[in-house]
């Protein structure tokens, strides 16, 4: 195994063992067997931070390193046995399970109700504007153009809606996460295709992985795994769709209020004939103000209120739907024979093509259901769309196209000028109300893609409120929503007619259409592991259709619509910008981390005074000692007696369960008294913790560490008394059994570092080494040692927690391209200086609180 050992060479490379866990050796028992990738001729432990001689290289040969993942890989069945680092995890926690599945009938109807309220909103209101905007491109010549359209619309409605969003895409969801980036972290939960180097093997062991068990298609399945993990082409390629496909769903926020509620409030031209179009359009504006200023009150609350609302107004589309259809003419019926599509192109050709872009907003709202699916379960969405939502859609569309059977005229405002006279006021007020609540499914829709795209570090730290206690998905994102009030005001008022805006409407949309379609299409082949003829035929099928449908919109893009394109464009870059420069800021601090032999010659003490008390330096490395440690050892005439490294991780899971939270490790000697502790967070998680009860839960999960670690040291030692005493010193070897048992070669886990035996300070805290300390204690003293490290730390914490805070900066060096120097100093800078700060995020209290700045130049 290629791997640099040396701790001190490669630009302060400070790791040249993996994560040897303090426990790992031990007999443990899980509730299952699992699959795992195991290295050749390694063991699929995980390594610790380096603690020993540079020529501890030779018995390092059988274990991973964190520095760089070996090539070739195998497929093993372990037996059954949980990531040892983790000490919390040894309490055998079940997998995440969704917060929907233990609720009754009672519940589920009113999850029902909110479902309708929040995630139908969008597609329920297309009826308002479909027919309005195809017979605005493609004029009705005959009655056979009335069918042709209509059989366009029923046809689109069942393929994408129900065939690929219902049945398909909802499924690929991500534990019950839904959008683009749901997809992506989930294929990055299968392959390493992640930009950011911070990926530990134990990460894949955490309960809500859920990895799949080997199939017949798993050959295929590594093949592709292995080509996205060697392929850093294709790695950037998998990003840019994700950040397309985000950037189009937040232009999707844009539009959709613009649309629905124009189009909602168009409807007064009907009924008053007085109104002009501008009043229309300030009328607009009041009621989109007056719609993000609730979006605060969160979803539940909402979506309970407007759900029995929006129930109303499916029912009133299947009354009036079923209304025309026995006034004027049921042989529209004859729509659900494909035949009249084909018949259709043949009599209008370029203009059946250009109404393809209207045709497409009856499916307005699919990736909505799919966006939305954190707020709600898989089921209730399914049985929603199929039961109600579908059939009271297809009968509003029958009933229209039979009015205009009969008067070709009323095209302009089909939806409204087919309602009875004596039921138009109260529909009128139906559909304004609906418009409102569609607005709000795409709104919802872009909160929790932005959420999972921050904690996936895509997209700038924002101040993300929770408005459900029971449900965490259920989020409010005030930046976000003032910022698509704005812009969406800005399209209301710049675009003229409700056909401009429904071209915009129809680019978003299928620009994230496409995308899904693609991530899903992975999903397929590299996850589910399902036949190749199908995968293909999804793809083909599905693809093609809606690359027809894009270049029907694409080709009126300089009508006004080119506005949201542009839109979609700033949205991508900021994301692209912030994702590099993190990127680059985090693989400079990589490189630039202290080395072991520094830390070494400084001793126990640092070369400074070890003065009372526990301090957490946060930084964003999962292994190495960072380099703004060093900036702190240089600035300050002490540093406290026990230093904590805290890496706040994000992991691509929704959820981690509390009981796998921290990850534990040990840094230098013993008597250093420095620890390694990643928090891991799912980008579903929320961080509810203030500051002490995180010191709390830290400082208990740092004792079950060391009280695991003592017992496995107790039991290694057990085994040491035949061992040669030029080994004492050595890192434990370890040997993995066919069926999976772990076993120690009967070398000592955590050797203490034996150098020259430094004379220490009295004002240091620190245990002194001896040199001629036994290496096979007898019980009563390994206790005695327990114990005395468990006083320490708690006399430390006594002595107060202080929060050490690095901002690292970054900029780009002088012989740079133009371009990196404007993306770096300029552009990211602009992006880091205006977003959260971590601190905010900590809620310390600036009086247990100490920053020190450094920059790195890239």
């Amino acid at each position: 195994m290629a791997e640099e050992v040396s701790a001190g060479s490669g630009g302060g490379s400070s790791s040249g063992r993996g994560e040897i866990n303090g426990v790992g050796l031990a007999s443990m028992d899980s509730l299952e067997s699992r699959w795992v990738f195991q290295d050749e001729d390694d063991s699929e432990i995980d390594d610790g931070e380096d603690d020993g001689d540079d020529d501890d290289a030779p018995h390092r040969a059988g274990v991973d390193s964190e520095d760089e993942d070996t090539p070739e890989q195998r497929l093993i069945r372990t037996g059954p046995r949980i990531d040892s680092f983790d000490v919390e995890a040894l309490e055998v926690p079940g997998a995440h399970r969704s917060e929907y599945e233990d609720f009754g009938i009672g519940r589920r109807i009113i999850l029902a109700f909110q479902t309708l309220g929040v995630v139908f909103g969008d597609v329920g209101t297309s009826p308002l504007y479909t027919f309005s905007v195809m017979f605005s491109k493609a004029p009705i010549i005959g009655n056979d153009d009335v069918i042709g359209a209509l059989s366009l619309v029923l046809y689109t409605l069942i393929l994408i809606p129900l065939l690929k969003y219902v049945l398909v895409v909802l499924l690929a969801n991500d534990d019950g996460e839904g959008g683009t980036f749901a997809l992506y972290s989930l294929i990055c939960r299968h392959a390493k295709v992640s930009l950011l180097p911070n990926q530990l093997p134990s990460d894949a062991r955490i309960s809500s992985f859920r990895l799949k068990v080997p199939s017949p298609e798993l050959e295929r399945s590594l093949k592709i795994k292995e080509r996205l993990e060697t392929s850093l082409t294709l790695k950037k390629l998998l990003l840019m769709l994700v950040l397309a496909g985000t950037s189009m769903v937040i232009a999707d926020g844009v539009v959709t209020p613009a649309m629905s509620v124009m189009s909602a409030v168009g409807g007064l031209k009907v009924g008053v004939a007085a109104i002009e179009q501008s009043q229309v359009r300030m009328i607009s504006v009041a009621f989109l103000v007056i719609l993000f200023s609730v979006q605060k009150f969160g979803t539940s609350k909402v979506g309970l209120a407007v759900g029995p609302a929006l129930f109303i107004w499916f029912c009133s589309l299947a009354g009036i739907g079923i209304y025309n259809l026995v006034k004027y003419d049921t042989s529209v019926l004859r729509a659900f024979n494909p035949v009249h599509i084909y018949l259709y192109f043949k009599r209008n050709s370029v203009s059946a093509w250009y109404a393809l872009g209207g045709c497409l907003l009856c499916a307005t709202g699919s990736e909505a259901m799919f966006a939305d699916l954190c707020y709600f379960s898989v089921r209730s969405v399914q049985l929603t769309f199929v039961f109600l939502v579908l059939p009271c859609l297809l009968l509003g569309y029958l009933g229209q196209a039979a009015y205009l059977i009969g008067n070709h005229n009323g095209a302009e405002q089909a939806f409204f000028s087919s309602i009875p006279s004596g039921v138009f006021w109260p529909i009128l007020l139906i559909a304004n109300i609906a418009a409102l609540i569609a607005s709000r499914a795409m709104t919802t829709a872009t909160f929790s893609c932005i959420k999972q795209s921050i904690a996936l570090g895509c997209f700038p730290r924002l101040k993300i409120i929770h408005t459900s206690r029971k449900f965490m998905g259920q989020i409010y994102i005030p930046v976000i929503n003032w910022f698509l009030l704005v812009v969406c005001l800005i399209v209301v008022c710049s675009i003229s007619s409700i056909n401009e805006i429904g071209n915009a409407y129809g680019i978003a949309e299928l620009g994230v259409m496409m995308m899904t379609t693609i991530l899903v299409t992975i999903v397929m082949l590299l996850i589910w592991q399902i036949n190749i003829i199908i995968v293909l035929c999804f793809v083909i099928f599905f693809l093609g259709l809606e690359l027809t449908f894009f270049s029907s919109v694409l080709w009126s893009v300089t009508d006004g619509s080119w506005i949201i394109l542009v839109f979609a464009v700033i949205m991508f870059l900021i994301m692209f910008i912030w994702n590099y420069g993190s990127k680059l800021k985090y693989e400079t601090e990589v490189k630039q981390k202290l080395s072991m032999d520094l830390m070494r010659e400084l001793g126990c003490n640092l070369g400074t005074i070890r003065a009372p008390g526990i301090g957490l330096l946060y930084n964003e490395l999962v292994k190495g000692v960072p380099a703004i440690f060093g900036h702190f050892l240089t600035t300050l005439p002490a540093i406290h007696s026990m230093i904590i490294f805290v890496c706040i991780k994000y992991v691509p899971v929704p959820v981690v369960p509390q009981s796998e939270r921290f990850l534990f490790r040990r840094v230098c000697p013993k008597s250093y008294h420095i620890f390694r502790c990643i928090a891991r967070y799912g980008y579903k998680d929320v961080r509810k913790e203030n500051h002490q009860t995180f010191e709390q839960l830290l400082i208990e999960s740092l004792e079950k560490f060391i009280r695991r670690e003592a017992q496995e040291r107790q039991l290694e030692s057990d085994g040491d008394e035949e061992t040669n005493s030029e080994e004492d010193t050595s890192f434990s070897r370890v040997l993995i059994a066919p069926n999976g048992s772990v076993y120690s070669l009967g070398v000592p886990l955590l050797a203490e570092f034996r150098g020259s035996s430094n004379t220490i300070s009295e004002g240091s805290t620190s245990e002194k080494v001896k040199a001629d300390s036994p290496t096979d204690p007898s019980i009563s003293d390994a206790e005695h040692s327990l114990e005395r490290e468990l006083s320490f730390i708690r006399k430390a914490k006594e002595s107060g927690v202080v929060y050490l805070l690095g901002h690292g900066d970054i900029r780009a060096r002088k012989d740079s391209w133009f371009i990196k120097k404007l993306v770096i100093n300029y552009l990211y800078a602009f992006l880091r200086k205006n977003c959260r700060r971590g601190i905010a995020n900590l809620s310390v209290p600036h009086s247990q609180l100490m920053q020190v700045g450094m920059t790195y130049m890239v």
